[in-house]
């Protein structure tokens, strides 16, 4: 297929499938689409390259209020107006913040494409940052925060993350505190939005009955406002381990053990997803069978790898009782280093064939088409075709996946655990039994009762 001729609109590049297009615009913004004719609806939004990871010191939380506030009326439209409009059409509208992400996405007719549009540049560059709205959506915020504190296994990702990277921003808790909460104002969002909302750092993505050369146009005409240079590096991302408890009165302990996993840059992180999911991502993985199937020792057991731009993580969770613990751990932890030492063919495959599934149902749904090819083009430049992922996956072979989840237990680990904890094993004695280095540990801390 040729490739298309730059224009004043933007260059076009090469589509990487029949329907796939993408189109950069002269500010560096980047427009991705998918147009499948067997649809009438369409799945649009716009992704930034700016999360949690992104804010300096004293603005924790900025970056999920600001998505928030986005919704909450511009020059032109009241937050009321704003819900209207869409929902008028059938349409709504929705957002969510990330580590490294803010995405603000739509769904719709496809011919109320261009009203959509409208919308997510009203709020985007247009927004009131009205101080009544903003002291009201403050009081959601808190609320929220409020119910992760009432969630044991929020806390406990939350207290994961913050004691793996050593406090560094990309481990900060992405709804913030209370106090970080109530410092922001209408300025500080503003210079948020001004500093890490630049269109080089930006995709539009939309799939569904969508055309291209129509979303093409109505993004330049609509999101002209953001600065073409692209905005300053977070802070380098660096896995520290450590040890993280809080003693609460609760039925069950819960408890995430995680070790350094790899950047979404670095091929391997295939093979550590593959690997992930032979020991704990399906009901035939060896933690379910062993923990829960043959042992009864808990109700939920998993594990996971997440990836990003310069670092990543492999974590297990399971939540069992106090009395079960003094087992848990161990056999866990004993599963852990089996399965990294010889994974067999048969698992192997299994879990590849789990992936390719996963990943191929989820691309029949146009937002999730949209947003996995808006994160294509901000993380690698290009969406990756179907076909490349799947021969990345086949191409892993056991020695591969042994290979890299050995180096990734030879990082030393970071264990969260809240509720009745006491008698959880330290932090070295877990890292020993698995051969990893053991990390500066903290005394646990009791919460009130």
């Amino acid at each position: 297929m040729s490739q298309s001729r730059p224009t004043s609109k933007g260059r076009r590049t090469a589509p990487r499938a029949e329907h796939v297009r993408v189109t950069t615009l002269p500010s560096g913004l980047r427009v991705v689409t998918e147009h499948m004719p067997q649809l009438s609806t369409a799945a649009l939004g716009v992704w930034v390259g700016a999360g949690t990871r992104h804010e300096l010191p004293g603005e924790q939380g900025l970056a999920h209020l600001l998505e928030h506030m986005a919704f909450k009326g511009t020059r032109r439209r009241s937050a009321l107006a704003i819900v209207e409009e869409i929902e008028a059409v059938g349409g709504d509208l929705n957002a969510e913040t990330s580590v490294e992400r803010t995405a603000y996405y739509a769904r719709v007719l496809g011919e109320n494409v261009p009203l959509a549009l409208d919308i997510l540049s009203d709020i985007l560059t247009e927004p009131a940052f009205d101080k009544d709205e903003l002291k009201r959506e403050k009081g959601v915020v808190l609320q929220e925060i409020g119910a992760c504190e009432d969630t044991p296994d929020d806390v406990v990702f939350d207290m994961f993350m913050e004691t793996a990277y050593g406090g560094a921003p990309i481990g900060r808790r992405i709804l913030g505190t209370p106090k970080t909460v109530r410092a922001q104002t209408a300025e500080s969002m503003r210079s948020f939005l001004d500093r890490q909302y630049r269109a080089p750092d930006m995709v539009v993505g939309a799939a569904g009955a969508v055309d291209h050369d129509q979303v093409v146009e109505e993004v330049n005409r609509r999101f002209g406002a953001f600065a073409s240079e692209p905005p300053a590096p977070p802070t380098a991302g660096a896995w520290t381990g450590g040890d993280e408890r809080s003693v609460r009165k609760l039925e069950q302990a819960h408890l995430v053990v995680g070790f350094e996993g790899r950047s979404f840059l670095d091929q391997d992180h295939y093979a550590l997803h593959v690997f992930s999911n032979l020991l704990g991502g399906g009901m035939s993985s060896r933690l379910f069978q062993e923990i829960r199937e043959k042992r009864g020792l808990c109700y939920e057991v998993y594990s996971f790898h997440q990836p990003f731009s310069d670092t990543g993580f492999f974590a297990i969770y399971g939540g069992t009782g106090e009395k079960l613990l003094p087992e848990f751990v161990p056999v866990m932890l004993d599963c852990v280093r089996a399965a990294a030492e010889a994974p067999s063919e048969a698992e192997v495959a299994r879990a590849k064939a789990q992936i390719k599934v996963s990943l191929l149902m989820g691309l029949e749904s146009c937002a999730r088409r949209a947003e996995q090819m808006a994160r294509h083009v901000l993380s690698y430049g290009r969406v990756i075709p179907r076909e490349e992922i799947v021969a990345a996956i086949d191409a892993i072979t056991p020695a591969d996946v042994s290979r890299v989840a050995r180096a990734m237990l030879a990082t030393a680990p970071t264990v969260a655990a809240v509720g009745p904890v006491r008698g959880l094993p330290d932090v070295a004695g877990m890292a020993r039994r698995i051969g990893a280095p053991t990390p500066g540990a903290s005394p646990a801390k009791s919460a009130a009762e």
